[in-house]
């Protein structure tokens, strides 16, 4: 039978296991929450959207996202249904994809008395670490069937080459 002091062994490196795995994950989990707040429209209809964006959004909303570089390229995709091309901004910004833009409000319209939405809505910004210095004058970038793909060409000239270094 185990001992008392045992047992608190045990849990003790249990508890550090949990907390340590809450950590990485929490790390990992922060680049990808984004926050949304209100969208900058002006007009009579802007008023209605401020309201329902408050309403119906908890302000927070996950935008996947993926980086591949295939030596030649970083190719960053991005998920974002719902949107037109034209609602996105794209920036470099040091070493950073900054994807900013605006996702609006659909009127629905609901019968009874529950309605759950766990769509968020608003102005968003993400910024996205790229692996090694690009080139953003020779960038691409396209969005279909609600995923965002941009292709940034690596600046070949920043990249440091191997270099043999003698003893002596």
């Amino acid at each position: 039978m185990a001992t008392l002091q045992q047992i608190r062994e045990g849990l003790h490196e249990a508890w550090e296991n949990l907390a340590d795995g809450w950590q990485r994950l929490s790390r990992r989990a922060a680049r990808a929450m984004t926050r949304f707040t209100p969208g900058a429209r002006q007009g009579e209809d802007a008023e209605e959207q401020r309201r329902q964006i408050e309403l119906r959004s908890s302000g927070w909303g996950l935008l996947a996202a993926e980086v591949f570089d295939d030596g030649e390229q970083i190719v960053v995709r991005l998920e974002a249904p719902g949107m037109d091309k034209d609602d996105f901004d794209l920036e470099i910004v040091d070493n950073y994809l900054v994807v900013s833009g605006e996702k609006r409000v659909e009127r629905e319209h609901t019968e009874g008395r529950y309605h759950v939405t766990e769509c968020a809505y608003g102005r968003f910004e993400r910024a996205i670490p790229l692996p090694a210095e690009v080139l953003p004058e020779k960038a691409k970038a396209t969005y279909k069937q609600g995923v965002l793909r941009v292709e940034l060409p690596r600046n070949q000239a920043a990249a440091h080459p191997k270099t043999r270094i003698e003893i002596r």
